[in-house]
């Protein structure tokens, strides 16, 4: 019975800071990149995408 708790206790221990590692760096903080459009474009947020720019 021994052996088993120590066998638990081992494999817990191998395999708990494996699964910390695979949630690497994109847990919870998510960084945005800047977007960025041609000559004559400017980005549109709700599109999600580059459209000819208009003048006023």
């Amino acid at each position: 019975m021994k052996s088993l708790k120590t066998l638990s206790i081992a494999t817990v221990l191998t395999v708990l800071p494996s699964l910390v590692l695979a949630m690497g760096c994109s847990h919870g903080d998510h960084q945005k990149q800047v977007q960025s459009c041609i000559s004559g474009t400017t980005w549109d947020a709700e599109a999600q995408a580059c459209v000819p720019a208009t003048s006023s």
